[in-house]
């Protein structure tokens, strides 16, 4: 990894970290952009994309009844080493902006009560990038960009419900949690954009920095 542009896109559920890559890529042409969203694996992955669609239509409306969260640990893993492997192949010569990398799974299977020290130990040893960019957000923006609580998923939320008082605790925990993961690679905060336009712009900029 020596020499290698390597940054990731942090940021709490909502903050519109997709999206802004999806604007990214025109106005970052040199760059390529690493995720585990549809728009950004290659066909030669598909499994990647079937597994996130089944995680999110199976395993998740499951969670805690059909499968555990160690389960559950386990088949997000392979979404963690996929975005390794993707950085690792990538030339060296070609700077790279990653989505979440292994950070924001391993902080969400922290709070789903996760307990496997060796598997977070072993995340923690891969690359770490040059950069992190956090695109921050509020609870109550989140809220109102899921539909107000109604496109939710059981990993963004404590509790049954997803009531708005489960989702702001969650999010606020999740925050804390991922600016503890990155705390000892360089951050750069940027505030919560109105737009994905805006929030794609913010980063170009800190990126071309």
């Amino acid at each position: 990894m020596s020499g290698r542009r390597f940054h990731v896109l942090l940021g709490p559920d909502g903050a519109g970290k997709s999206s802004a890559m999806g604007r990214l890529v025109s106005m970052l042409p040199e760059w390529r952009m690493v995720s585990t969203d549809r728009a950004f694996v290659a066909p030669e992955h598909a499994l990647i994309t079937r597994l996130r669609r089944d995680v999110h239509d199976h395993l998740l409306p499951g969670l805690g009844t059909a499968y555990s969260a160690d389960f559950m640990a386990s088949v997000l893993q392979t979404a963690v080493v996929h975005l390794r492997d993707q950085v690792q192949e990538t030339d060296p010569r070609v700077p790279v902006l990653v989505d979440s990398y292994y950070y924001k799974i391993l902080a969400k299977c922290r709070m789903a009560g996760v307990r496997d020290s060796r598997m977070y130990s072993w995340w923690r040893s891969f690359p770490q990038p040059s950069g992190v960019v956090f695109l921050d957000v509020s609870p109550g923006s989140a809220w109102r960009r899921r539909g107000d609580g109604a496109r939710l998923n059981a990993l963004e939320h404590d509790g049954q419900d997803g009531s708005w008082a489960e989702f702001e605790g969650y999010q606020r925990n999740l925050r804390k949690l991922l600016l503890e993961e990155v705390r000892e690679v360089p951050v750069t905060m940027l505030a919560e954009q109105p737009d994905a336009d805006r929030a794609a712009e913010a980063v170009r900029e800190v990126l071309a920095s």
